[in-house]
């Protein structure tokens, strides 16, 4: 289901053309095969779309003829989604080069070559100007296959080795491969099956990676691997509590190894020491109720970011003897009902906090000599900031990244000791693109409770109102994700034909704290979908968009959103998109055998209890479709989803052809070849965002 881990907010689409467009102007419609739920005895006529296995030759026709249907209603659009396709990628430098970052005597970045999907990654021995060395091309790796997803590269600490991940199925399902750099050869070694992620110890040929559950898919194991052992991986732990997940990772100095088990309330760190890799990784601080806490290292100390006493967190520090009795953490930084903590940095002299308060993700600098503390500051009003790659803490200078609505992606080299920085790079915007022509803005709104709902605006400006324009807006609302007003290339091509684009903050997010979160999740989740409708009446009210021409988009839980709002008040919204929507709540949350279920218990609640069963019956999209009005909707998924299973959409899509009374366009589009994320590739994505687009601007023409 669920969790994004990430986000750009026009990501999500999932498009597929067939070879030959054949016309199919009546829409399609399910059979009926009525199915009793076992766990609650509702009737569901549509179950049959259900094929774990992904080869029911009727569900499969079932849903290319739905993605046939799409292709008509949207032939009268292809000139002009081939023409966004276009700008958007125009837009796009034809070459791209990450900022390179130095590890020891190596200067390491990746690249696209002219036309490439995927990244070259390389190297260069000490100067920039050295000759180029390069580690793998992933678009040698991707040749002939439907999709492609490397999620994780990690460099062996003696910079010999190269491990990288590969996922050819959409399913973030990963294997791993090896490739030694002194010889350029690849190592027989290839571990199957895992979530991707790689972690060096310090002996340069061991290391840790994970592997999900079969079942639920969640993250539960770690492994333990010697490059060039014939003996089995070892087992070196695995989670029996099948509501938690883990991860791994390595401090900054390298010199340990966690494990982070975490569940939507609580969390654990297992430490080892990077330099006895067959050693025991033991409790940092054991589990605890509604505790959430991480780590950071320095010089064998370590920095704890906990919710302990601390709802919005603040930071400690122990040492690793004292680590399970918290009467031995001293305070750092203390709570703040204002601000919320989310990730600490340790550098030598330094520490680098990344923060949100009043809805904006910033970094602090905290100086451990004198104990002072400062903001990095911008000159704009609405932005984000965030780390970059910072692989050394012997070093006064902070890497971070930094964008805005009408900012391009920005790096920079932060001096910690005078204040001053450098720009090393701005995504460069192809074309006659000036951020002084567009306009952002945060503005908010009271939602029926009476609390204020932050929204970031942006548009282009122009003589024309607001009122007189088309408005999108965009919502999420779940697991504490913020969606933070960062920059798009695609959504330029939106913007320019006098689209509104708005970011409802909605509670479920943390835009303004953790309690914000909590007021959104469990049984206040309503909150979310009520804050969106209350900001889409603000912003008409306001004069920020034409109420004729409403729209509204989410994915994921985002796309839970889009379908309880379509339920509550289709009337204010001319178009939704619902990308790859988790809308039926109950079968999902009743199946433990479904993917990711038990992990959501906490966000959502679990309906074997009966108070939490009839207050997601109350809002569960699929289940509460009835005969009304509905509007304008494009619906996508992808068949390998294992996030939100296929079945949820097109099931429900099924439902509302047969019970919404109106005519306006329903559109289902499956990605045959892809999961959560939608197609592959640097370019390939483009294509979706332009049908989305084209789907859009079929409606403010109609």
């Amino acid at each position: 289901m669920f969790k994004v881990l990430f986000i750009s907010f026009l990501l999500i689409c999932n498009h597929v053309h067939s070879k030959m467009t054949q016309v199919i102007n009546t829409n399609p419609v399910a059979k009926k095969i009525p199915y009793k739920q076992n766990s609650d005895n509702r009737v569901d006529n549509y179950h049959w779309l259900r094929d774990d296995k992904r080869t029911n030759t009727d569900v499969l026709s079932y849903l290319t003829l739905e993605n046939k249907y799409t292709d008509t209603k949207l032939l009268d659009q292809k000139p002009l989604i081939a023409t966004i396709y276009k700008e958007i990628v125009s837009r796009l430098p034809e070459k791209e080069k990450t900022v390179p970052y130095r590890i020891d005597d190596y200067w390491y970045y990746s690249r696209f070559k002219s036309g490439n999907e995927y990244n070259i990654f390389a190297r260069k021995l000490k100067s920039l100007e050295a000759t180029e060395e390069i580690m793998v091309d992933m678009n040698e790796r991707a040749k002939n296959s439907n999709y492609f997803q490397s999620n994780y590269q990690a460099i062996s600490p003696n910079q010999q080795i190269f491990g990288f991940s590969e996922d050819k199925t959409g399913r973030r399902n990963y294997s791993l491969y090896f490739k030694n750099l002194n010889t350029g050869f690849m190592f027989d070694d290839v571990v199957k099956n895992t979530t991707g992620s790689i972690v060096w110890a310090l002996d340069n040929k061991t290391f840790f990676y994970t592997k999900k559950h079969k079942t639920t898919l969640l993250p539960y194991q770690v492994f333990r691997h010697t490059l060039g052992s014939s003996e089995e991986d070892v087992l070196v732990y695995e989670e029996q509590n099948n509501t938690y997940s883990l991860s791994i990772s390595a401090s900054t100095s390298k010199n340990y190894i966690y494990i982070d088990v975490e569940s939507t309330t609580n969390s654990e760190v297992l430490v080892l020491d990077a330099n006895n890799p067959f050693g025991e990784f033991v409790p940092f601080l054991p589990r605890e109720k509604d505790h959430l806490y991480s780590v950071e290292e320095l010089n064998d100390e370590f920095y704890i970011l906990s919710n302990w006493q601390a709802i919005n967190f603040r930071l400690l520090k122990t040492r690793l003897s004292q680590s399970s009795d918290k009467s031995k953490w001293n305070e750092i930084i203390p709570h703040s009902s204002n601000t919320l903590l989310y990730e600490v940095m340790a550098f030598n002299e330094y520490l680098v906090i990344n923060q949100r308060s009043k809805g904006l993700l910033h970094l602090k600098l905290y100086n451990l000599k004198d104990k002072t503390s400062n903001i990095i500051k911008s000159d704009q009003d609405i932005y984000t900031m965030w780390f970059d790659y910072n692989p050394q803490q012997n070093t006064t200078i902070l890497r971070y990244n930094f964008a805005s609505m009408t900012t391009p992606y920005t790096v920079y080299d932060y001096d910690m000791k005078t204040g001053e920085q450098e720009l090393l790079k701005q995504d460069e915007v192809i074309g006659d693109f000036k951020s002084s022509h567009y306009q952002s803005k945060r503005v908010s709104f009271k939602a029926r409770d009476g609390v204020e709902v932050p929204v970031s605006l942006v548009y282009k400006k122009s003589d024309i109102p607001l009122s007189l324009r088309p408005i999108l807006i965009y919502g999420y609302g779940s697991y504490g994700v913020s969606i933070d007003p960062t920059f798009s290339y695609s959504r330029l091509s939106l913007l320019d034909r006098g689209f509104v684009f708005a970011i409802a903050h909605v509670r479920g997010s943390q835009a303004n704290g953790r309690t914000w979160y909590e007021d959104g999740k469990l049984l206040k989740k309503k909150n979310t979908f009520t804050d969106f409708i209350d900001v889409t009446k603000g912003l008409v009210s306001q004069g920020y968009g034409d109420k004729k021409h409403v729209f509204a988009m989410g994915g994921s839980a985002g796309g839970l959103l889009m379908g309880v709002i379509a339920n509550m008040n289709p009337e204010l919204y001319k178009g939704v998109i619902a990308a790859v929507p988790f809308v039926d709540v109950i079968s999902t949350m009743l199946d433990e055998d479904i993917p990711l279920t038990t992990g959501e218990f906490d966000e959502w609640g679990n309906p074997k209890n009966k108070i939490y069963y009839d207050y997601m019956l109350s809002y569960s999209p699929y289940d509460n479709v009835k005969k009304q009005d509905y509007p304008n909707m494009f619906v996508t998924t992808g068949l390998h989803d294992s996030q939100v299973q296929y079945w949820e959409p097109a099931k429900w899509v099924a439902k509302l052809r047969d019970l919404k009374t109106d005519n306006n366009l329903l559109i289902m589009r499956t990605n045959m070849d892809a999961g959560h994320g939608g197609a592959s590739g640097r370019y390939q994505q483009y294509k979706e965002v332009a049908e989305e687009y084209g789907f859009l601007l079929k409606l403010v023409n109609k």
